[in-house]
């Protein structure tokens, strides 16, 4: 009788070789379910809409500028303050609005790249996902919480601009008024010579003050406004972040 002759190592190399296919499948599987999930999650939101709201904010709010420029207002403020405070409130604005924008950008990426999870590429959702495996509770929990407080301390650099336009507006109200002050003398108050040079020190003094107030003003409402936005965005992002990697935690 003849026996088919055999390897010995036949069955182990087809063992490793089913074992191999099936951690393949069980890869594909789980990529496929956190694709699915990050679908789930997102309910297939515009994650671009944040950054269309804001740049129709400011394009209205440019709009406004440039119609104040044509009736001389803006003009009129340079001139009126001697000290270039405003434009120094305004550099800052600039500088704030420019932070803002790359904020706005950066959680519209975030929020995208959780409606279109790639498990292979690199971002916030992965890290928060992989750092979650095999956690308890509790210390989901707190990362969650490290999570929050990581994503609003990104954005406070932008509210902090906003408050420091206001200071500066209050700092040019209090330079205004020493200009002011500083062109009276009691004792030149009957010389009628000498008025005129007062009162023209005392009108440039006010000037300054209230313009810069005024611009300080305006520009952190401009500048709060936008970081109303970001804050929006910023707490939906936090709330996809989390619903998604308890989902995950739970699978």
């Amino acid at each position: 009788m003849a026996y088919a002759q055999t390897s010995p190592f036949s069955l182990d190399t087809q063992s490793d070789q089913e074992i191999e296919q099936q951690g393949d499948a069980a890869g594909a599987q789980q990529l496929a379910w956190l694709t699915a999930q990050s679908s789930a999650v997102t309910g297939g939101s515009k994650s671009h809409l944040l950054v269309l709201r804001f740049m129709l904010v400011n394009i209205i709010a440019f709009g406004l500028l440039g119609a104040a420029y044509q009736q001389g207002l803006v003009e009129r403020a340079l001139v009126a303050d001697k000290t270039y405070l405003s434009v120094a409130i305004f550099i800052v604005f600039v500088a704030g609005l420019i932070v803002c924008a790359r904020r706005i950008w950066e959680t519209s990426r975030d929020l995208e790249q959780i409606s279109t999870f790639d498990p292979l590429r690199q971002s916030h959702a992965t890290s928060y996902i992989a750092s979650l495996r095999g956690r308890a509770g509790d210390s989901r929990s707190l990362l969650a919480s490290s999570l929050r407080m990581k994503l609003t301390h990104r954005i406070a650099v932008v509210r902090n601009v906003a408050n420091a336009l206001v200071l500066l507006g209050l700092i040019g109200t209090v330079v205004g008024f020493i200009i002011a002050l500083s062109g009276v003398d009691p004792e030149q108050a009957s010389d009628v010579s000498a008025i005129t040079p007062m009162v023209s020190t005392l009108i440039e003094g006010m000037s300054t003050a209230l313009y810069t107030t005024l611009v300080g003003a305006i520009l952190n409402v401009w500048l709060m406004i936008n970081y109303q936005l970001l804050a929006s965005g910023t707490v939906k992002l936090i709330t996809a972040l989390v619903e998604f990697g308890e989902s995950n935690g739970r699978a």
